[in-house]
């Protein structure tokens, strides 16, 4: 029997469903937000990662999957969404839109060749979103408040918004000389991927989940002592506008990201849950001012986030927080015709109505009809045979109160509706 690759897993049944209900809850919030939908390629060209991500990133290093096509073209899988965006941003001009900034968001499989864990495959969908455009602090308030609200809609309470600030090019540079310094004499104590990242991307030794709470990572120098002037004004708008929005936060300052292209403010939301694990990030993205510019495109400010959707439901699942309280089937049709085309005719216009509808497919009797009733508890049920279509009445139950209504069949939208 062929199986599934590791790290992989078929999506069905409930889990199907709360997938298609966070899709379609998390696109309606994004549409109050005025964010536009978009769809980029599953692959893109590898030097896209490598010019975006950072060839030093565990990303890139360990986990892309790379592969060349039939023509010899080095192709990579997706390992996140916000390059092919951008990408897609520089070769659409959308930077010469008139309505600035451009404020996507996107639902898209993103592959990463990791140890799988419990809500982490090495595929996995990845809703994100990115504005481009402008680089007002009201911006990176509102792309936090945005994924806040989301997980609040859902229902997930036992969540911690995390911020830092890695301030401009000027204030990194500074911080990574700083760490250059520090780590230097004592590197050896480190993992090897630590060691590698001293000279190459300092930065990203805080990010290490090796040596996490090594001593040295614990008492190294804060990246909010090498701010800028300039720097600590913004992040301190950045605060000033969580705090109008009353999203509460901590202020981080370990807290880096994994990706080469952040700048100013990063971000993280984790979740308090019993059973979620000690991997507790839901979302985490920040702004990203110079990506735009360094894949060939005009200078343009950029933030966003992204969000794993398997994650997500571990969460919800872990909080048992059910997502379908009002997701009964409207009306079970028992089809007891001899000739139930004319019977599925009535189904499929109430379907067009907008009632949920099931019925019978396999010629059953009334018993056996009346099991699935049972199992599928919906709201009313009705039975539909040829005295019925001869007579032009039915009768429906309340499968609740089961009271039974007669009416001509033609009324059973209105009476549905009335409920």
């Amino acid at each position: 029997m062929i199986q599934k690759p590791k790290g992989t897993k078929d999506i069905f049944g409930l889990e199907g469903k709360q997938f298609i209900y966070l899709q379609n809850l998390i696109s309606d919030i994004c549409d109050k937000y005025n964010y536009n939908f978009i769809k980029t390629p599953t692959y893109e060209h590898t030097e896209l990662f490598h010019r975006s991500v950072g060839e030093t990133t565990d990303i890139v290093t360990k986990e892309t999957y790379d592969f060349k096509d039939r023509s010899d073209r080095e192709i990579t899988l997706k390992p996140e969404g916000t390059a092919g965006v951008i990408r897609s941003f520089i070769e659409n001009k959308m930077y010469a839109n008139s309505e600035q900034p451009v404020k996507l968001y996107y639902f898209s499989s993103a592959f990463r060749y990791e140890r799988p864990q419990s809500g982490r495959l090495r595929e996995h969908t990845q809703f994100g979103v990115e504005v481009l455009g402008n680089d007002n602090p009201l911006i990176d308030a509102e792309i936090i408040s945005l994924a806040v609200n989301i997980l609040k809609v859902i229902g997930l309470k036992n969540v911690i918004v995390k911020i830092n600030s890695l301030g401009d090019s000027e204030s990194r540079k500074l911080y990574n000389k700083k760490l250059v310094d520090y780590f230097k004499p004592r590197i050896n104590e480190l993992c090897e991927d630590c060691q590698k990242r001293l000279n190459k991307n300092p930065l990203r030794i805080l990010d290490c989940k090796v040596d996490m709470n090594h001593e040295l990572m614990i008492k190294c120098p804060k990246v909010s002592e090498y701010l800028n002037e300039d720097s600590v004004i913004r992040f301190n708008k950045v605060k000033e506008y969580l705090d109008a929005l009353e999203i509460d936060y901590e202020v981080d300052n370990n807290l880096v990201r994994g990706l080469d292209y952040y700048c100013h403010t990063v971000f993280e939301i984790q979740a308090d849950i019993d059973g979620f694990g000690s991997q507790n990030t839901i979302c985490g993205g920040g702004r990203y001012n110079n990506l735009v510019e360094s894949l060939d495109g005009p200078e343009t400010p950029g933030m966003g986030f992204g969000m794993g959707l398997e994650r997500l439901i571990l969460a919800i699942n872990c909080e048992e927080i059910n997502l379908f309280k009002n997701d009964r089937i409207d009306l079970y049709v028992a089809n007891l015709s001899e000739e139930p085309e004319e019977v599925y005719s009535i189904i499929d216009s109430l379907r067009m109505q907008g009632y949920k509808i099931e019925t019978d497919y396999q010629n059953r009797k009334l018993t056996n009809q009346f099991k699935s009733i049972d199992r599928l508890n919906p709201k009313y049920f009705v039975i539909i045979g040829d005295d019925e279509l001869k007579s032009g009445k039915v009768k429906i139950k309340d499968n609740d109160t089961k009271e039974e209504v007669e009416m001509d069949i033609f009324d059973i939208s209105d009476y549905l509706n009335l409920r």
